[in-house]
């Protein structure tokens, strides 16, 4: 099939623009920059340049297509998160963005849209298991994710179809696992959250295959990712990667420090993502969380 991409240089886009020439797929994917628009074209796909807010860009992109993939975000990483002001361009994204990408979608006459999203929108439920039926919980910081699925929802027909993915915390080779590594590596807590709370994590190498499956399995809303673990594993593998006995935990005061934005993080989140894998046939390659999770971070994140 012809796919359109946004957010094509993205840890997410850039993963699903390479699995999906590797599928056999023609790919075309946004570029707001030149520079962007020769990193999508070295991969083998066609660029174009564009960005979401702007409609008529975007209809020239999607012509043709098959599919969309809106995989675009702005998550800011490190200290900048705990400022509410750094979180603006993704909260746009993901819903003036979103209903831009939906608009256009219906008038180049695409059949089928696919919209990241983020399992952290599921209310704490302790060591209850979550699936897609689980009650949310809307805060400002999980607001514009759930605008996001609505705007695809919408998008829902007869003739057309919309996929949301509910992503768990990404792990691996990416800009965030490298700076909780340094921190770690500097002996700073990193664990966020209760100790026996669980985590829903899925690894980068699983973010490109989960987007290709997602271009023909039936429209529907999907948990993605790994087995959940418990928050103290997680912690106790980047303090194995780094080289560590052990790694903290944040206390109240830090916590309050990290902001709302923060919150959603907390939560016990133990999210099957049975429906996807029966539906799509699709598994994870890292299917449980190890420190090898970690390898490729650490190689350019530790010194030594």
């Amino acid at each position: 099939m012809k796919v359109a991409v946004t957010g094509a240089t993205g840890v997410l886009g850039g993963s699903a623009v390479r699995a999906l020439l590797a599928d056999g797929h023609e790919v075309v994917g946004l570029a707001r920059t030149p520079e962007k628009a020769r990193r999508v074209e070295a991969w083998g796909a066609t660029a174009v340049l564009g960005n979401l807010f702007d409609p008529r860009s975007l209809v020239e992109a999607f012509d043709g297509c098959d599919v969309v993939c809106n995989l675009a975000t702005h998550i800011p990483v490190g200290l900048r998160a705990a400022r509410a002001a750094a979180w603006q361009e993704n909260d746009r994204l993901r819903t003036e963005g979103v209903r831009a990408v939906v608009d256009a979608a219906r008038e180049a006459r695409v059949r089928r849209v696919v919209q990241e999203s983020v399992s952290l929108v599921y209310a704490d439920h302790d060591d209850e298991w979550i699936d897609e039926q689980s009650a949310l919980d809307i805060t400002t910081a999980t607001e514009p994710a759930c605008v996001a699925e609505s705007h695809v929802q919408d998008f829902q027909s007869d003739l057309r179809q919309g996929v949301v993915l509910r992503f768990g915390l990404v792990v691996g080779d990416d800009p965030l696992t490298r700076f909780w590594l340094r921190a770690a590596h500097a002996g700073r807590p990193i664990g966020l959250g209760p100790r026996d709370g669980w985590v829903h994590p899925v690894h980068t190498d699983d973010l490109g295959p989960a987007v290709v499956a997602a271009v023909s399995v039936p429209g529907g809303l999907y948990n993605v990712g790994a087995e959940p673990v418990r928050r103290t594993d997680l912690v106790r593998g980047y303090a194995e990667a780094v080289g560590r006995r052990s790694v903290g935990f944040m206390g109240p005061v830090m916590r309050r420090v990290s902001g709302r934005r923060a919150e959603p993080l907390t939560r016990s989140l133990r999210v099957s993502s049975q429906e996807f894998r029966s539906a799509a046939g699709w598994s994870p390659r890292r299917g449980r969380f190890d420190a090898s999770w970690l390898e490729r971070s650490v190689r350019v994140t530790v010194p030594g």
